[in-house]
């Protein structure tokens, strides 16, 4: 992919009068008193813009299990939102995961995003099921819709899971997942929109209908970003590297170059018929609400109730 150009995509797939993109937001459970602090503040300044929905992650090992079920059933309870959670079969018997569904549904919640996930404290690790647990998100989402008829979503990776053999496997996986019962997939996040578009393209051509989100990840930082794809196997555009060089020490500019990187990827996807995006926020609102705002989404007025909640 050659690097984004000016912001002439971006104002004819945005305010220019082209239709509201669907928008969708992904926050990771508090650790502690000021993270989460800064997590409701995050989800509070993006909340008005109406997304078709917002995920929380599960930890690795299952180790935010109770924080994300906290958090979900907050946000149902005092927010706009239609909440998702994240559920991974790691470390974990079908009896005890199947106990996590079953509370979801009681508390109200009707969409899982289902994971195999990662490791104990070692993302893109190598992954060992358990003998009495679920082996892999295809499992996972059978038995998730088995137990209620809750709305699925299931990963995919544009540039091949990094235990794949192949595109071919990956795309067979994908079906295997529909086949299981998931409405929904969402890619992890990528910066080859070509790669991107032909991926997609091999899904259609299999046969596979369901809609497919382009994951976006808007981060102002080089390295911490260059540090988690080399881990779990995204490669990186040198015009991407060449875009941050020199910038270490001036975060303002580098949260400038991020959002202007996203929303040209967000405005060349719409180019190409795309119109959900679903934004990897790190639980930061600045850039993904800039970005938004850039694709022509708007705040729509919250109910007098939500709104003092």
């Amino acid at each position: 992919m050659t690097p984004p150009t000016a912001l002439g995509p971006v104002a004819r797939a945005g305010a220019g009068g082209g239709p509201r993109p669907n928008i969708s937001f992904e926050f990771s459970p508090p650790k502690g008193p000021k993270s989460e602090e800064a997590l409701w503040e995050a989800i509070r300044r993006l909340e008005p813009l109406n997304p078709s929905f917002v995920s929380v992650t599960y930890g690795a090992g299952g180790s935010t299990r109770e924080r994300t079920h906290r958090t979900v059933v907050r946000m149902l309870k005092e927010t706009t939102l239609r909440p998702a959670a994240h559920l991974t079969c790691v470390e974990a018997s079908r009896a005890e995961v199947d106990e996590v569904v079953r509370d979801y549904w009681a508390a109200g919640i009707r969409h899982i995003v289902a994971l195999r996930g990662d490791p104990p404290g070692s993302l893109g690790g190598a992954y060992v099921p358990r003998a009495d647990g679920y082996q892999n998100a295809t499992e996972l989402t059978a038995g998730i819709r088995e137990i209620a008829p809750f709305e699925v979503s299931v990963g995919v990776y544009p540039q091949i899971h990094p235990e794949s053999p192949s595109v071919d496997h990956d795309v067979e996986v994908l079906k295997a997942k529909v086949d299981a019962g998931a409405t929904r997939a969402i890619s992890n996040f990528f910066f080859d929109i070509d790669g991107y578009l032909r991926f997609i393209e091999r899904i259609r051509k299999a046969g596979v209908t369901i809609p497919i989100l382009p994951g976006i990840m808007p981060v102002s930082s080089y390295s911490g970003l260059a540090n988690m794809s080399q881990r779990i196997g995204v490669s990186l555009p040198d015009w991407l590297a060449n875009l941050f060089e020199g910038l270490d020490e001036d975060p303002e500019t580098r949260k400038l170059v991020a959002a202007s990187v996203a929303a040209e990827m967000c405005a060349r996807l719409a180019e190409e018929g795309f119109s959900d995006f679903h934004f990897y926020t790190l639980n930061r609102a600045d850039l993904t609400y800039a970005i938004c705002r850039v694709l022509g989404v708007r705040e729509t007025p919250l109910e007098p109730k939500e709104a003092a909640a």
